[in-house]
């Protein structure tokens, strides 16, 4: 990694810079209205920290209202790159990456920010840890696990390479100038800084904090609202940062309330308690719109609901009876049944946004639904009937828990027997005491490049093979050439290759629907949803 330098005397002016700030803060805070959001969960492991929780939930609480990075991500447009923390970027060669920073932005704290924050938000200390810039090997968390309460989680070093696999180092040019090496060439240099992860944090406010807990319950970032009262498992409050560089936010008051079952997310909506509540599945869209001052907004979004195998069960070992798993499925049935026709089956993991690069490969499509072709494989493969688990939350994902029952259903049909094992949280399900078999995932594209979902969630860093789940030689090897090479054909031949391998051959994964966010609202607030799990308030997306 290359060296990075450090602000020595802006501490002092910082804290000044938020005492001077507060009565206007708290001024303008009365003029403007406040919401309360009711979510299924707000984060997976209780913390804000936008390299420890990766996840869905995670999207929707963070962006764009909390985090922001260099490049932002165009959330209630194409989901592609516009200027953010940096106004503008170029590309010096093929490892090479420059950017300008915007000048004036201030952090929650009152800093400014600087090229200084920059240089350590992709550092070691905060990030990688001792990993070394070099694709191809998996980063496991045992290796990595803190010796002090200050130190990165054991999962951070791994997520980090897995985003970043080849990110030697960000060079301080001036105060407002960086330059991102990478060891190799990379095609997605631009796609990986909007991506979730390579957000900005301040320096000074994680130097401060006594531990990363304590960091990561209110990071201090630049974004139009900030940390006010985080309540793990409960609720998370977001107030107004009126230092905001791109104006002063609409809403006082953002307040994110955990309430884990459907039913008691609608009847709080319905009763005023809520303002929005979010993950309605679609059977729910008629009973919101008939009640008089109320509306579903819905998009189908760039993430696919799938379902995973792990290869250590030694049923699942043998990929002949993965393949009459994913045979198994009728899918468009699942799509009529649970979702009302509402998304779609889509053409492998793949996005209709590759073709924007002429990085997706036609006419492929998910296994088709054949019963006798699985139960040809199962004989072929001399399944005996063992039982295989399914360990399941319940409805983490909308219509989770019946999707699982119909899939079990299907399976039985062609003589799998699989037993579903609920289990509480994320922790659980991932546990490697006992025996595992299936469980769900979803797979979102956040680059608009192949690369994710393929290599950044299957290949060498992705959560599978850090999991233990599942690893294939030539599927590292491919995702390898995916992030290093600059040929466009070399590209996307290995990804055809990655499809064939990882959903046919040796099967990780099976696609089951793309998915679709439905959240109901009140209809006298003028607010848009986007085609993302993301919740935009800032003020170009609210107005009274």
């Amino acid at each position: 990694m290359l060296s990075i330098n450090r602000r020595g005397a802006l501490g002092l002016l910082g804290a000044t810079a938020g005492t001077l700030m507060l009565p206007r803060f708290a001024f303008s805070q009365a003029k403007r209205p406040s919401i309360t959001i009711a979510v299924q969960k707000i984060t997976n492991n209780n913390t804000l920290d936008i390299w420890n929780e990766q996840s869905n939930v995670g999207e929707r609480v963070f962006f764009p209202n909390l985090w922001e990075g260099l490049i932002l991500r165009d959330w209630m447009g194409n989901q592609g790159p516009v200027p953010g923390l940096a106004t503008e970027w170029k590309r010096l060669d093929d490892k090479t990456l420059e950017l300008k920073l915007r000048q004036g932005v201030k952090f929650h704290n009152g800093d400014e920010l600087t090229a200084e924050d920059v240089a350590f938000s992709f550092s070691r200390e905060r990030v990688f840890g001792n990993t070394e810039p070099a694709g191809g090997k998996t980063i496991f968390e045992d290796d990595h696990k803190p010796a002090t309460v200050k130190e990165l989680p054991a999962s951070i070093p791994g997520i980090g390479r897995r985003l970043w696999p080849a990110l030697a180092g960000v060079e301080i040019v001036d105060k407002y100038t960086v330059r991102f090496h990478n060891a190799t060439p990379d095609v997605t240099l631009e796609g990986r800084l909007y991506s979730f992860g390579s957000q900005i944090v301040n320096r000074r406010s994680w130097d401060e904090a006594a531990t990363y807990a304590d960091w990561a319950r209110k990071p201090v970032t630049t974004g139009p609202y900030m940390v006010g009262e985080f309540k793990p498992d409960v609720s998370l409050t977001l107030v107004a940062f009126d230092e905001y560089w791109g104006g002063h936010p609409p809403l006082a008051q953002i307040r994110f309330v955990e309430v884990p079952e459907v039913a008691s997310r609608v009847n709080g909506l319905l009763s005023g308690e809520y303002d929005f509540a979010c993950d309605l599945p679609p059977d729910q869209i008629a009973t919101v719109q008939a009640a008089p001052g109320y509306e579903v907004q819905n998009s189908m979004i760039w993430n696919h609901r799938i379902s995973v195998f792990n290869v250590q069960n030694p049923v699942l070992a043998n990929p002949l009876v993965r393949r009459a798993m994913t045979h198994a499925i009728d899918r468009q049935a699942i799509v009529d049944a649970l979702w009302g026709g509402k998304t779609v089956v889509p053409a492998g993991l793949q996005f209709d946004s590759f073709r924007s690069s002429d990085m997706f490969v036609e006419g492929w499509k998910v296994p088709e639904y054949d019963p006798k072709l699985a139960q040809d494989l199962l004989k072929q493969a001399n399944y005996k009937g063992d039982a295989i688990p399914f360990r399941l939350l319940n409805n983490y994902y909308t219509n989770q828990t019946a999707n699982g029952q119909i899939m079990v259903e299907m399976w039985k049909q062609v003589g799998i027997n699989v037993e579903i094992q609920m289990k509480e949280n994320w922790a659980q399900i991932h546990d490697p005491a006992g025996v595992k078999g299936v469980r769900d995932w979803s797979a979102g594209n956040s680059i608009n490049d192949p690369i994710t979902p393929l290599v950044v969630q299957f290949g060498p860093n992705g959560e599978v093979q850090q999991k233990k789940d599942w690893s294939n030689e030539e599927v590292n090897k491919l995702s390898l050439v995916m992030e290093t090479s600059t040929d466009r054909a070399l590209r996307k031949k290995a990804v055809a290759r990655m499809l064939e391998i990882c959903e046919r051959e040796d099967p990780v994964y099976q696609v089951l629907h793309q998915n679709a966010v439905f959240t109901g609202m009140k209809s006298s607030l003028k607010w848009k949803a986007a085609p993302a799990f993301a919740m935009d308030f800032r003020s170009t997306n609210w107005s009274i």
